[in-house]
């Protein structure tokens, strides 16, 4: 299905990463998502910020259930290396959060104990108003990735 070049189509975000292995692991193991591409990159064309020609960083994609939309980009600068800052587990200014829909909000929180994950807001059920009237219900956690990203997970009830 093509979308005219008038109508955006937000297809991937794309965050930097400490541990591209750890980081990995969480998208797989606690999201469920796959690896869509997993290459080493040589930049060429000053294009993100703080990046200089012959930059080296290392890209994996990963993919949820829709073959289009939704990705992200794990990002891992190679060379020259850069010792990132501390994790806080806090909501800054520039800081997404990213809402994930999910099958099994108690399975989600389980996986996500079981791997040591920062958990905001356990498990919790609440209303929300609908964008076309009533109301949805859901069945939430709050947790971070191993970088400090913000996942509200949510399973419609």
């Amino acid at each position: 299905m093509e979308t005219p070049l008038d109508d955006p189509l937000v297809k991937r975000t794309t965050i930097r990463v400490r541990d591209m292995d750890k980081a990995i692991a969480f998208y797989e193991g606690v999201l469920g998502m796959k690896q869509y591409y997993n290459n080493d990159v040589v930049l060429d064309r000053h294009f993100l910020p703080g990046e200089k020609p012959g930059d080296k960083i290392h890209l994996v994609i990963m993919q949820g259930k829709d073959p289009v939309i939704g990705m992200i980009g794990l990002l891992k600068w190679l060379e020259p290396p850069q010792s990132p800052p501390p994790v806080t587990y806090d909501f800054e200014f520039g800081q997404p959060v990213f809402v994930v829909q999910c099958p099994d909000a108690n399975a989600l929180y389980e996986k996500a104990k079981a791997m040591g994950c920062e958990i905001r807001s356990a498990l919790t059920e609440t209303e929300y108003p609908a964008a076309a009237g009533g109301t949805v219900k859901v069945r939430s956690v709050g947790l971070f990735d191993p970088d400090g990203h913000f996942f509200e997970c949510n399973q419609r009830l």
